[in-house]
């Protein structure tokens, strides 16, 4: 058993560089899972200042002076947030608030649709069976109930944390975008002047981060505003949170696009019943659910992330219930990353005895 032990450490584990690069990988991966909470903010505002670097970059391409270019570039994404907040909240906070108004009555119209179910298709559905999940969908709607009302009476703090956010995320974000070539000397002053090997796996990572970040909110963008279109379009009410929460599936791959669709499904069912506008709307949102992930998806990341959908899935997962939302949204890169890692990795492979 030691011998097997010995040879697996001498195979994988002979390099100097791919020790250094284990410590630097566990040392992150504990800060971010022991500190991630206290640095919210700071990780927040590095993923924008990561979004906006390609405009950055861009700007000084065309012989833009830097300070100038990051001053347009902070300029205009202070006027997005500031649209987001004078526009689109307060939209979103009424139709949140309706919503929990007509939430009885929508419970009590689905009721009854689920009582017709039995007459309709008696040898499918039973009385029982009706009743059965009737019952259940109230303690799931009890539970939402209990868990919006504790939250609205715990709301105090986490006005206070958006505050911070509001603050602290655009400061960080500035000065990340101005002092990233500082920064980023002040950490390779840190590292071992031999990092073929981690500057292999960093380019990398950057190359597989850049694309998927940008192309991740640009694809949230796009299907929330199409989404918003089609609905509004088509009368659905609403419409601006049911396309916020289109938006933010695309984050979960195969499971965001399933989820969304039921609270999307049952509100048109609410508004308009078994009706031909009930099917032409899910036959809109499925059309756009089709080209988001046949047509969108291609277009937005230019270099596939080559992982295969169980590694998706568990990487989901697995990051999700560490780290919340931003594991979620960063499982994808974080499972390439550790892909290209084990790619580059170095072996030392066995020596063969010569056959005789």
């Amino acid at each position: 058993m030691f011998k097997v032990l010995r040879d697996w450490i001498q195979r994988y584990f002979s390099d100097e560089e791919a020790v250094v690069l284990a410590v630097l990988l566990i040392l992150a991966f504990t800060a971010v899972l022991t500190l991630g909470g206290m640095l919210a903010p700071v990780l927040a505002g590095m993923v924008l200042a990561y979004l906006m670097q390609g405009q950055v970059s861009f700007l000084e391409r065309l012989r833009v002076p830097a300070v100038a270019a990051v001053g347009l570039v902070f300029a205009v994404f202070m006027g997005v947030v500031l649209v987001f907040m004078i526009v689109v909240l307060p939209l979103l906070w009424h139709q949140l608030i309706t919503l929990f108004n007509e939430l009885p009555g929508m419970l009590a119209k689905w009721q009854s649709l689920l009582l017709l179910l039995p007459e309709r298709y008696p040898h499918l559905v039973s009385d029982e069976q009706v009743l059965q999940a009737i019952e259940v969908a109230r303690g799931e709607i009890g539970k939402f109930v209990q868990w919006a009302l504790t939250f609205s009476l715990s709301s105090l703090p986490l006005l206070v944390n958006i505050m911070i956010y509001l603050v602290l995320v655009p400061i960080l974000v500035f000065f990340f975008l101005k002092d990233r070539a500082m920064i980023g000397q002040w950490v390779r002053g840190y590292l071992p002047r031999e990092r073929a090997l981690i500057t292999r796996v960093a380019e990398e990572m950057n190359r597989q981060i850049a694309n998927y970040i940008r192309g991740k909110v640009m694809e949230m963008v796009i299907c929330g505003v199409v989404t918003y279109i089609g609905f509004v379009t088509m009368g659905l009410n609403y419409a601006a949170l049911l396309a916020l929460l289109v938006g933010i599936s695309v984050v979960v791959p195969y499971v965001g696009a399933v989820v969304v669709t039921v609270p999307v499904m049952l509100i048109a069912l609410f508004q308009w019943g078994w009706s031909d506008q009930f099917i032409y709307l899910m036959a809109v949102y499925g059309i756009i659910q089709v080209l988001d992930g046949n047509v969108l998806v291609p277009l937005l990341f230019s270099e596939a992330v080559n992982l295969h959908p169980v590694a998706i899935i568990c990487a989901v997962l697995l990051f999700g219930g560490l780290w919340g939302f931003w594991g979620v949204f960063f499982a994808i890169p974080l499972a390439t990353l550790f892909k290209a890692v084990l790619d580059a990795w170095p072996r030392k492979e066995p020596e063969v005895a010569p056959l005789l």
